[in-house]
């Protein structure tokens, strides 16, 4: 071998050592957390909202969808659709206290948008005045504002000035004038009225209370509420039922009303019928994250995991379900929907399906604000990342373990909790 070969090989091994040794030095790409996933889904799906709502400028910029079979109420309904859906979900991590991590920058910047856009909102000056003066969509839309300002009330109600706070007051009172459907449209009416409880303003005894009595008679037992005088099998349990109850009683609770109704033994009684539901929930979350797509207003997505969501939230998971399960198994879902499908459309806005862009699963009521309402599903974000929520090791949930071969839990009707006669 001659001399020139023997120093090209040896130029050769030190240009491939050299490159070996920058390439370990290269820090490798790390697999986000659990939570970090979660913190990057939910600001891809509301950074687009709040910015331009902050601004003013989200009727002009938001890219809009409707249902191919849209009924003829004012199209402007999509934006308090857009907002208040969001804003429900969303407002447990906004409240959580500033810090100097990544996460909490951009939960700062998010906190500031919205409250900006909470005024714009109730502003008849802003170009983003939402539709308080539309028809009865209205009260759905403005219960899910008045939901996040019951989750969220000293981060995202008390630092709004005195004009807008009045404001607030005007449009949720003068909603009075919708005559909501004998359906779960009746817990719209008592989160706005029992909201209004708690801020000291005047509310409607009747509207709270008439709610609470109707969803005790459509109670149909083992955790489910039928969507008014007849079941159906859909997760209006989830999307309004558990969730909305749960709140009225507590904002009553919270007000210290004193009515014929005892709010503190019915709030103990449907949050036992919560956390059974919220065991249904997990069983129904299959080993690849899929879940039984059943009902109308799939299009809500992640909204069927409300209950579930809101007793880990609420730190009052039943002893069937731990931390690290329940976390692992939402994940698995938010990876499903969010990682396979494109599920936004060209303008960064939710766009109409269940898993991508199928607008054939929209009903005449369904617009792409209307979608918002999977934010739902993120309200653990607000346990702070040292929770045992965030912190303890992922474990299989029930469907992992029943088709794995492993030990699980079997299921049994939970019995309801005690009569609730009136006070006098």
């Amino acid at each position: 071998m001659t001399k020139d070969i023997v120093s090209k090989l040896l130029i050769v091994a030190v240009v491939l050592m050299q490159a070996t040794m920058l390439q370990a030095k290269k820090p490798r790409k790390s697999t986000p957390t659990d939570r970090e996933y979660w913190v990057s889904t939910v600001c891809r799906i509301a950074s687009p909202v709040l910015e331009n709502m902050a601004k003013g400028e989200l009727q002009k910029n938001m890219q809009t969808e409707y249902s191919p079979s849209f009924d003829n109420r004012n199209r402007k309904v999509v934006f308090m659709e857009t907002f208040g859906r969001l804003m429900a979900g969303i407002a447990p991590w906004l409240s959580l206290p500033d810090d100097d991590t990544d996460e909490g920058r951009q939960r700062r910047q998010l906190r500031e948008w919205a409250l900006a856009s909470y005024k714009n909102a109730v502003d008849p000056a802003s170009p983003d005045y939402l539709l308080w003066q539309g028809a009865g969509q209205a009260l759905v839309d403005a219960a899910y504002i008045a939901e996040s300002f019951l989750r969220g009330y000293d981060a995202l109600w008390v630092p709004l000035d005195e004009v807008t706070k009045q404001r607030y007051v005007k449009e949720f009172t003068g909603l009075r004038r919708v005559d909501p459907p004998y359906t779960n449209w009746f817990l719209f009416s008592s989160v706005i009225e029992s909201f209004l409880a708690k801020c000291k303003a005047p509310y409607d005894e009747f509207r709270v209370n008439t709610a609470c009595r109707k969803t005790e008679e459509w109670y149909v037992g083992d955790g489910w509420y039928a969507d008014g005088p007849v079941f159906a099998f859909d997760y209006y349990s989830s999307y309004v039922f558990h969730a909305m109850y749960l709140e009225t009683l507590q904002a009553m609770v919270d007000a210290k009303a004193n009515t014929r109704i005892d709010y503190k033994k019915y709030y103990d009684r449907a949050l036992k019928r919560a956390q059974k539901f919220a065991v249904i929930l997990e069983r129904f979350i299959s080993p690849e994250g899929t879940f039984p797509v059943i009902g109308r207003s799939t299009p809500y997505r992640l909204a069927a995991m409300q209950p579930l969501a809101l007793m880990a939230w609420y730190q009052t998971l039943p002893s069937e379900l731990s931390n690290g399960q329940v976390r692992a198994a939402l994940t698995k879902v938010i990876h499903r929907m969010f990682d396979i499908q494109n599920n936004f459309n060209e303008g960064g806005y939710l766009t109409i399906g269940f898993c991508g862009s199928q607008p054939e699963t929209a009903d005449w009521y369904t617009n792409n604000g209307s979608l918002y309402m999977t934010s739902l599903v993120f309200m653990p974000l607000g346990l702070p990342a040292d929770h045992p929520f965030w912190k303890d090791e992922a474990q299989p949930w029930t469907q992992v373990k029943a088709w794995g071969g492993q030990p699980f839990p079997k299921d049994h009707r939970w019995a309801d909790g005690p009569k609730t006669p009136d006070k006098w």
